[in-house]
This record gives C-alpha cells, structure tokens and sequence, in this order.
C-alpha cells in the first residue's frame, strides 16, 4: 500500500469508507457503523437520500458554478427566499458561503461595515462565550473560546472580549435563576470595561455544540442578552452553524426562545453533507445600509453556486416533506429518556443535556463532586473508540475550556425512528460498560 500523503489532525490508522445509507456506514472490509453523530453533526437526513441526489444531478445537467457577479440561479433565488420563510421573516436576506466558519467571518464582516456605514467605525470588538466554538479561520478562532485551538494562533488572531457561558449543570449560585443573573452580569461589566461605544455584537451559541457538549442556555438568559445588546447599541449574532436546520427540533434553535437575532450563522445540515454549502442571515436594514455604502465587500468564489443551492434545497425539501423537525423532537426527547436511564446505571455519567436529536453526555470521575477525570486519562478518546469498536459512531470533545470535562455528542440523523435509538443506547451501554472497566482499571 502506497505511504498516505493526506495530513490531517489525527492519526492514519482510520478505516477506509466503503459507503453509506441512511444512517449507516460501511468500511471497505464490510464492517457497519451506526452513525450516531450524523458525521460531524451534519448529515441531517441521513446517507444516500435520492431526492438529493435526484436534485443534483438535474443541476449538474444544466450547470455546476456560475460566478455571483455575472449571473444569478434561479436555485439561489428559491433558496434563499425559502430560508428567510423558516426564520418567519425574522430575518430577510441570504448571503451563500461554502462552510461554517465563512458564515461566521461573513457576520462579522458584515456587523463591522454596517457601523462604518453608520458612522460608527469605533465598533470593532466583539464579545463572545467561554467555552464556545466559531470556527476555524482567523476571525471565527478570535472569536472561540477554547483553549486548545486557541494557544498556537494567539499572536496572530484578534480575540474576542471573552465572557462566561451560562453552565447549568456546575453553577456554584444558589439556584439556576441566580445563576443566570449573575452571568449577565459579568456580561455587562465585561462591555463595559472594553467600552460599550466600541462594541460591535455580541455572539452565542443558542445550544451549546462541540464545545460545550449540548449545553443549555435559558429564555431569560437569551432576552437578557437581547436586552444588553439593545441597550447598548450592538448586534446580537447567533452561531446556529451546528444548531439549526432542525437539528433541535425546531428549524433554528433560537425559535425555543422566542428571542430573534440580527445576525444568523447556518451551514452543516443545510448541505446534510452533500455538498459545502453554508448561509449567514441578515435584517434587511443591515443589509440596506450596507448597500447604500457602497456594498458588501466580502465573497468567496464559491459562494451561492447553483449546486450548493440545488442541494440545500432539495435538503429542505426532503426534511419537510418528510416531516423531519418534528420527529427530531419526538426522536429526541425519546433519545434523551434513555439517555437518563443510562445515567442512572453508570456512575461515569455526570450530566445529560441537550434538546431535540443535538444530545450531550458529560463524563465525570465522580458523580457527586463532579469531579472530572484526569486530562491525561483522556477519557473523551477513549469512550469514542469503544464505541467505534462496537459499530457506534459518538462526537468526543471537552467542555472546559478545551481542558478537562470530556464529553460526547449523540446526534444521529434527523430520521431516526424509536428503533433505531434502541439500538444506538443498546451499543452505547456497551460501550459505557467497557469504559468503566478501563477506568477501574487504570485506578487500580
């Protein structure tokens, strides 16, 4: 076998990809996996949908790409008036990227040019959550807040005014109520200190993803956000890169809340992984101010390309058709009840959160303290790849900062059935109960 020239963070040790339907892949020796993370919390309806892929290749018929400044696609067009009819108009103009992280860069840029165009240029900074997740390019990293991806590129990214993540699972107040106000209120000492007149968005994840594993906010946590944002005279951006498109349950997760953003980040389940496709929302009085300046001086050669766009529909069409959002919310909640029944059995699992089919588990080494286990146990690697060996695919990271507090995601794809989830939790308490016999193990 030739020497492996992709460079990628992780070892070369993976299985090679056979195939893949609905929410199973196979490797080339045969061997099945349930895919129980929808990838990398992307693949919301399933592997090797023929609608899709029906819908893509009547595009590849017509045309692939065509370049934004020289024709328009009647696909980009029906895309995006479909999208600004999920959000119930709560925001009304589209703008297409390729990935997560240019939908961030893009609402950053976009909330830095409306206030030049303002005649505010003093908004520049932007305040963000620890932990959280933005991306992987230089402005979504400034704006992450986790330490791992951070420390390499710190003398060369522009970090974010860094303030605490609501944590209702180990707040020391008295009660989640306390603990709220007491978030908010750092919030604002926080704008305050770097100068309110300065301050550009704010930006947040509705539902917790990687870095947080599925961490909750509150309604009176997001209104009090929305309210600092008002007062203050920023933007409120909402990252829904990982969140939205159904994932919870509802079309974005910010609907649970009843609190609209100005700014809105999309993309993995708007492609399902078919084809990169990303979007950033706007209010239409972002968007008009910035026109009237002279335009949004931003864009990327692949943006809005009629293939992405006949994907990301035919990707809504299915998940409507299908009635997918819905069944994320009755899936899910099933999915969590056994999620609790699981927590009950084994003393690793500390704290199960999430909403709709985005579930998280934290991992502990006591469950009374909370006490994490040890970095170096590596407990998040370690359960994943039991599970891997059991046929289980499970999303690992860490909820502390990068540092400690390992979790996994269960977020399989949006069309699950209550069978399926019985066979996810019955390869998932395996998995739990290898895990616990390497972590006795290594005490002994």
């Amino acid at each position: 076998m030739p020497n492996n020239a992709l460079f990628y963070l992780t070892s070369n040790d993976m299985p090679l990809v056979s195939h893949a339907d609905g929410i199973y892949i196979w490797d080339t020796t045969g061997r099945r996996y349930i895919d129980g993370c929808s990838g990398a919390i992307t693949c919301n309806i399933g592997h090797n949908h023929p609608t899709v892929k029906r819908a893509m290749v009547e595009q590849l018929d017509k045309v692939a790409f065509s370049y934004r400044t020289q024709f328009e696609s009647q696909v980009a067009l029906d895309l995006a008036n479909k999208m600004v009819d999920l959000t119930d108009a709560d925001l009304q103009k589209v703008f297409f990227v390729g990935s997560g992280s240019e939908a961030v860069e893009s609402a950053i840029k976009l909330a830095i040019q409306y206030f030049v165009a303002e005649g505010q240029p003093e908004r520049s900074k932007f305040v963000s959550l620890r932990p959280s997740y933005h991306g992987s390019t230089m402005g979504a990293l400034g704006l992450t807040g986790y330490e791992p991806l951070e420390a390499p590129y710190r003398s060369i990214t522009i970090g974010s005014v860094k303030v605490p993540s609501p944590d209702l699972y180990r707040y020391r107040e008295a009660s989640v109520e306390e603990h709220i106000a007491a978030v908010l209120r750092q919030t604002e000492i926080a704008i305050l200190a770097a100068g309110a007149e300065t301050i550009a968005a704010i930006v947040l994840e509705p539902v917790g993803g990687a870095s947080t594993g599925g961490r909750m906010v509150t309604r009176t946590y997001m209104e009090g956000m929305r309210a600092l944002c008002d007062r203050y005279g920023c933007l409120l951006i909402m990252d829904e890169v990982l969140s939205g498109m159904g994932r919870t349950g509802a079309w974005f997760a910010y609907q649970h809340y009843g609190v609209a953003p100005d700014i809105l980040a999309l993309a993995k389940g708007l492609g399902s992984g078919y084809y990169p496709i990303a979007a950033m929302m706007a209010g239409k009085e972002l968007v008009d101010a910035v026109g009237r300046s002279g335009g949004f001086m931003h864009g990327h050669t692949y943006a809005g390309n009629p293939l992405a766009c006949a994907t990301g529909l035919a990707v809504i069409d299915v998940m409507s058709s299908e009635k997918l959002v819905s069944n994320a919310a009755e899936q899910g909640a099933y999915l969590r009840r056994q999620l609790e029944q699981l927590a009950e059995k084994y003393d690793c699992i500390g704290n199960v959160r999430g909403i709709g089919l985005l579930q998280g588990v934290e991992l502990v080494q006591d469950k009374v303290s909370k006490q994490p286990f040890p970095a170096a146990f590596n407990a998040f690697d370690r359960l994943t790849a039991l599970a891997k060996g059991r046929g289980l695919l499970i999303y690992p990271r860490r909820c502390l900062n990068g540092l400690e507090g390992d979790h996994v995601l269960i977020t399989p794809p949006l069309t699950v059935t209550a069978s399926d989830i019985d066979d996810i939790i019955a390869l998932f308490d395996g998995s739990l109960a290898d895990f616990e016999q390497v972590a006795r193990e290594q005490a002994a």
